[in-house]
């Protein structure tokens, strides 16, 4: 057996950590980009402390899940303040750009000279500039993780930017930044929190390590996940779905992901719909697909025994089988009152298209079973 684990230089954990960044950020540079969502006052404990360090601090805001044009200018932008280093608090929209802008602050040439299927996909030469992640969701684990996800317009597709060099100097986990969000935010991503724990887990690179962590990950969020819907200021239940997110974070930068973010990406990049809500209303079905496939095929014994373990994880009930896990997932979804597909203006006509891009996407690559182009669509025909 043979693998490798990477993560973030620093991970600090826990309730009012954000008072922390200041001097944690100060160990880096005087003069900052800070990265954040739509609503820059919730950046405000973040500049209050960069203030007290003497940090000079410029914000540059991230509407949506970022494009390649938003990564540009924030390059920009950060030469232009002749930044020394890069500091995201956001969702998984503002971490990834802010990775995105930290490794094309230090590397030559254009974005599009390393990005995955649409561009060159050349190899980050330098280490990027300095960078600390501080999510305020529980959801996508970026903070963790050693890529960046991109829209590109022009190609209606959603890519990477990949490198070890884009690890997180420091990633601040404060569960306390996450009791405001609402009810819909909190059900999307805390799904994507579950989904980057159970696809680790199944695929084709698991490893001790990530296991350990997508195992634990898969209990918090079974027990805690539909607290933190119904009651946001659950203090527990927030740092549960916390630790989700990290250990999804670690599981995925470590061994991979499967077929759900396989759909994701193509998804994303050709319809408006939330990353998190798509993960969401597919993974029932992709885990009915895996398992099903998994029976034809005798040599894949052990994945189904994976999927056993997935199944006693979320419901706690030892005596759990493979298929139980589908029902507890499609029952989590109905009562966080998930959308379906359609919601987002996809089509039976789109099914095709999609399957076709699914399956050449790099996070299909590690589903534990290679799926048929008729398995694929007929997840999307159950997600519809």
């Amino acid at each position: 057996m043979q693998f490798e684990f990477g993560t973030a230089g620093r991970v600090i954990f826990g309730a009012g950590t954000i008072s922390r960044a200041g001097e944690i950020a100060a160990q880096f540079g005087k003069r900052a980009l800070v990265v954040t969502g739509r609503n820059q006052k919730r950046a405000e404990p973040l500049l209050n402390g960069l203030r007290t360090q003497g940090i000079a601090a410029l914000t540059f805001s991230v509407f949506g899940e970022p494009e390649t044009e938003t990564i540009e200018q924030g390059v920009k932008l950060a030469r232009q303040h002749r930044a020394e280093l890069i500091i995201s608090m956001g969702g998984g929209s503002a971490i990834d750009a802010g990775k995105s802008i930290a490794a094309m602050l230090t590397n030559p040439g254009e974005l599009m000279d390393y990005l995955e299927v649409i561009g060159g996909g050349k190899t980050l030469a330098n280490p990027s500039a300095p960078f600390i992640a501080i999510p305020t969701t529980a959801g996508t684990g970026s903070e963790a993780t050693r890529n960046a996800v991109l829209s590109s317009a022009r190609h209606h597709v959603k890519v990477s930017l990949r490198s070890a060099f884009m690890l997180p100097r420091a990633a601040i986990i404060d569960p306390a930044l996450t009791h405001e969000l609402p009810p819909e935010i909190t059900a999307s991503t805390g799904l994507d929190a579950l989904t980057q724990v159970i696809e680790p887990f199944v695929c084709v690179r698991a490893n001790p390590m990530t296991d350990a962590l997508c195992l634990e990950g898969m209990e918090r969020a079974a027990r805690s996940l539909r607290r933190a819907f119904a009651n946001g200021s659950d203090a527990a239940a927030r740092e549960d779905m916390s630790v989700a997110s990290l250990f999804g974070g670690l599981g995925l930068a470590n061994a991979g992901l499967g077929a759900v973010h396989g759909f994701a990406g193509p998804i994303g990049g050709m319809f408006a719909a939330p990353h998190g809500a798509i993960c969401a209303a597919l993974l029932p079905y992709v885990i009915e697909a895996n398992i099903a496939a998994a029976k034809k095929d005798r040599s894949h014994t052990e994945t189904l025994e994976r999927y056993d373990r997935v199944a006693k994880a979320l419901t706690s009930n030892p005596s759990a089988g493979a298929e139980e896990a589908v029902g507890w997932t499609r029952s989590l979804i109905e009562d966080l009152r998930i959308p379906p597909l359609r919601t987002y203006g996809i089509r039976k006509t789109d099914l095709t298209e999609i399957s076709e891009k699914a399956a050449k996407a790099s996070s299909m690559k590690a589903n534990p079973i290679q799926l048929s182009t008729e398995d694929l669509t007929g997840v999307l025909e159950r997600a519809l």
